[in-house]
């Protein structure tokens, strides 16, 4: 069902792989409430990806870029804008990649490089894509800015990484530059703490089922969805949610509230007494 939340309004989506990403669920969200959309990603995802089926499906454009690189960044700006017939009114940075964590390397014998390239990546990106925005003018008054985090960045979880040390500076970035952007320019800025989610990126990390499990038994209302968190995100880019900006908001079936379940403390006392 639709509701033309964002009838008239224009976006940037970055990070948009295949059908199981959030960033995909979220620009068919987005064109469904009445959106115009530009995608992006690497040249490398977009070759891998089905980003161009997207494109197609939600009538925009794919604007190959590396989303550490400024020069690339301008550019997704520039085309896009030129697009959509000016300035855009929401933005989804939805990128994060670590090499630690694919190779399993663990958090006490990480490879520096590859650290580096995991805070670039994962949270500089972030930075570079609002700073180059605002540099430009691009985003109207009373925009949204929204980048996807995850619990990681407040509480430690196995074999995470040095990816929460990432999320945890998204964070920071969203808070620091969500009070620039909001007294200069009215826009705000958000992180969307999600669920563990099944997408392609996230089913190729050791554990991610066992995880997967564990907080949808942990959550009172089960984890959500990439389509569940696609419809919350339309709310933070609609005018309905003018007045939130530098929050993390979490989107997880309330796992970060909890502390033990019912269930799960039946489970943890069974395994040590398994005789009764």
């Amino acid at each position: 069902m639709s509701y033309n939340l964002l009838k008239g309004k224009k976006g940037i989506i970055f990070g948009a792989l295949d059908h199981k990403s959030i960033a995909w669920k979220v620009a068919e969200k987005a064109y469904e409430e009445g959106a115009r959309i530009v995608l992006t990603n690497t040249p490398a995802a977009i070759r891998f990806g089905e980003i161009e089926q997207l494109a197609e499906k939600t009538q925009s454009i794919v604007i190959p870029a590396d989303a550490t690189n400024v020069n690339d960044i301008e550019n997704v700006y520039l085309q896009g804008m030129e697009f959509l017939d000016g300035k855009i009114d929401f933005l989804l940075h939805s990128i994060g990649m670590s090499m630690n964590v694919r190779k399993n390397r663990p958090y006490d014998d990480v490879d520096y490089d590859y650290f580096l390239k995991t805070l670039d990546i994962s949270a500089l990106s972030f930075h570079k894509i609002v700073q180059v925005a605002k540099k430009l003018d691009a985003i109207e008054e009373w925009g949204s800015i929204v980048a996807l985090s995850y619990i990681a960045a407040q509480r430690t979880l196995f074999r995470y990484n040095d990816m929460a040390d990432a999320k945890a500076t998204l964070e920071s970035i969203a808070r620091s530059f969500g009070y620039i952007y909001g007294r200069e320019k009215k826009v705000r800025i958000n992180t969307v703490s999600q669920s563990p989610t099944l997408t392609t990126a996230g089913s190729g990390v050791k554990g991610i089922d066992d995880l997967y499990d564990f907080t949808d038994r942990m959550s009172p209302l089960g984890n959500a969805s990439a389509e569940e968190c696609a419809a919350y995100i339309i709310t933070l880019f609609s005018d309905l949610t003018r007045k939130v900006t530098m929050q993390n908001l979490f989107h997880d079936g309330g796992f970060s509230s909890m502390g033990m379940s019912a269930r799960a403390m039946t489970m943890y006392c069974h395994s040590l007494n398994p005789e009764e």
